[in-house]
C-alpha cells in the first residue's frame, strides 16, 4: 500500500485555517447572543423573541453571502453603489468589528475567565480533600460548591466578575465605532505632507525641485473616478515639478485599468508624470496594458529603467521597478526574487542624484547599499487600521515590513513610504489616512 504523505506546510496551512474558521463562528456567535439579550429585553413573548431571532439571521445569511461570495461576481464598479453602500460598507465594518471586538474580550475577560473557573474548581478540590484527611468534616468540606474565596476565610465579591465582563465588553465594542470612524472619515481624511530631502551631488538646478507622490488608489466603488478627480485637481494645486505615481491603481479587476488611467489624466506638473507599477498590477495581469494605457496620454510608466529629468543642462536620474518581494507565499510568479533589485546597478549615475520609485519599500536596503539616494515607496497603507497611538508595534504592516511610513535613513540612503489613497479589504482606514506627499529636493551641505 502506498502511503501518500501531506507536507509540513500543508497541514500547517489547514491548522490556520480550521483555526481562523473556528475564530470567525465562535465571535459571531458571541455577538449574537448579545444581539439576542437586547432584543429579549424588548420581546414580551417567547413566539416574537423567536421570530426576531429568525429575522436577524436571515438577515445576516443575505448579508454575509453578498458581501463575500458576490464580491467577484461581476465587473467592479468605479462609482458607488447601492450594493455597495448599503451591504459592503456596514458589513465589512460589522465583521471588522466583531472580530476585533471579540478578540478584545476574548483576551481580557473569556479566556482569564475560564482560567479562573478552572482554577477554583481544583482548589475547592484541593482543600476539600486536605481538610477530609486531616480534620472532622466542615461546611466548607461539606459543601464543596463553596467558593475558595469563603473557604480561605476571604468576603467573596459577586460582583468582581460582572465589572470585568462589562469592562471587556465595553472595550469590546469600541472596534464597532473604530469601524464606523474609518468608513466615513478616516479613509476621507486626506493629509498633505510637504517634506524637505537633503542629497548628494544633487545639481544646483534641482535644488529646491518638488516631486509630489501619489500612492495606491485603488479604484472601486469606495475610491471611485470622481473621488480620483478631485485627488488629482489637489495634487495639482500643490504646483509641483514632477508627479511620481507609485502603483496598485487597480485591486481586482482588470477591466478597471481604463477608469484610472482616465481620472488620473489630469495631473500636470512642468516636468511631466511618472511612476512604476504594483502588486495589485500583477495580481491583475495588466502590467502591459496599463503601461500602454498611461503611454498614450504621456504618463511613463519605468519598468525596470531609467529615465533622466533634465533641466538646463543638468539632469537627475529617475529609476522604476515593477513590484518585486522574496516572500515566497502568494508571489510565486514574476514578482517573486531571491535578492531585491537585481540589474539596477545598471541603471545607476554616480555622477548625480539618484531616485528610485519601487511599490514595495522593502527594495529600501539593497537600494541604500547601491547608494540611491531617495527611495519612494507605497504598499502599505500606512497599516490601514492601526493603533500606533498606543504603540507603534500595534501595526499590521508590521507583518510584511519594518517600513511602514513615513521617513527612514540608513548609509547610502533615505526612504520615504506614502500611505497611499485608497483602501484593500475593508473601506475602513483608523490612524493611517490617506496621503499626498510632496518632496523638495536640496542640495547636502
Amino acid at each position: 500500500m502506498i502511503h501518500h504523505k501531506i507536507p509540513n506546510f500543508a497541514l500547517l496551512r489547514l491548522g490556520i485555517m480550521l483555526a481562523l474558521l473556528t475564530f470567525f463562528i465562535a465571535s459571531q456567535v458571541y455577538w449574537f447572543r448579545r444581539v439576542g439579550g437586547i432584543l429579549r429585553r424588548f420581546a414580551q413573548t417567547r413566539m416574537i423573541r423567536r421570530l426576531f431571532g429568525s429575522a436577524l439571521l436571515a438577515l445576516y445569511f443575505f448579508l454575509l453571502w453578498n458581501y463575500l461570495w458576490h464580491r467577484g461576481g461581476g465587473s467592479a464598479s468605479t462609482v458607488l453603489t447601492l450594493k455597495a453602500a448599503l451591504v459592503d460598507a456596514p458589513f465589512g465594518c460589522w465583521l471588522f468589528g466583531s472580530l476585533t471586538g471579540f478578540l478584545i474580550v476574548l483576551v481580557l475577560y473569556l479566556i482569564p475567565s475560564r482560567l479562573f473557573r478552572s482554577a477554583s474548581w481544583l482548589a475547592r478540590k484541593t482543600v476539600a480533600s486536605l481538610q477530609k484527611q486531616n480534620a472532622p468534616p466542615t461546611k466548607a468540606a461539606e459543601n464543596p460548591t463553596a467558593s475558595p474565596e469563603i473557604m480561605a476565610g476571604v468576603p467573596a465579591i459577586p460582583s468582581r466578575r460582572q465589572f470585568l465582563e462589562r469592562a471587556a465588553l465595553t472595550l469590546g465594542v469600541a472596534p464597532f465605532v473604530a469601524g464606523g470612524y474609518g468608513l466615513l472619515r478616516g479613509r476621507l481624511n486626506l493629509q498633505i505632507t510637504e517634506t524637505s530631502v537633503k542629497m548628494d551631488r544633487l545639481p544646483r538646478e534641482f535644488d529646491g525641485f518638488r516631486i509630489l507622490q501619489l500612492s495606491d488608489l485603488h479604484i472601486g466603488p469606495f475610491m471611485t473616478a470622481s473621488e480620483i478627480r478631485s485627488y488629482v485637481a489637489i495634487a495639482n494645486r500643490l504646483h509641483a515639478d514632477l508627479m511620481a505615481l507609485t502603483g496598485d491603481f487597480v485591486t481586482w479587476d482588470p477591466s478597471t485599468q481604463y477608469a484610472v488611467v482616465d481620472a488620473l489624466t489630469g495631473l500636470k506638473a512642468p516636468y511631466g508624470v511618472t511612476g512604476c507599477l504594483g502588486n495589485h498590477e500583477i495580481y491583475t495581469h495588466t502590467e502591459d496594458s496599463i503601461t500602454q494605457l498611461f503611454a498614450a496620454r504621456g504618463v511613463k510608466i519605468l519598468r525596470h529603467e531609467a529615465m533622466p529629468v533634465q533641466s538646463h543642462g543638468e539632469s537627475i536620474n529617475l529609476i522604476g521597478v515593477d513590484f518585486q518581494t522574496n516572500r515566497s507565499f502568494g508571489h510565486r510568479g514574476k514578482a517573486f526574487v531571491r535578492h531585491y533589485l537585481q540589474g539596477v546597478e545598471t541603471l545607476l549615475r554616480p555622477d548625480t542624484a539618484n531616485i528610485l520609485l519601487s511599490h514595495n519599500p522593502n527594495t529600501f536596503d539593497r537600494a541604500a547599499a547601491l547608494g540611491i539616494g531617495l527611495s519612494l515607496a507605497g504598499h502599505t497603507h500606512g497599516g490601514q487600521v492601526t493603533l500606533e497611538f498606543i504603540s507603534k508595534d500595534i501595526n499590521p504592516a508590521r507583518l510584511i515590513t519594518p517600513y511602514v511610513r513615513g521617513w527612514f535613513e540608513k548609509p547610502g540612503g533615505k526612504l520615504y513610504v506614502n500611505c497611499g489613497i485608497g483602501t484593500i479589504g475593508l473601506p475602513i482606514r483608523f490612524d493611517a489616512p490617506p496621503e499626498i506627499t510632496v518632496y523638495k529636493l536640496t542640495k547636502s551641505a
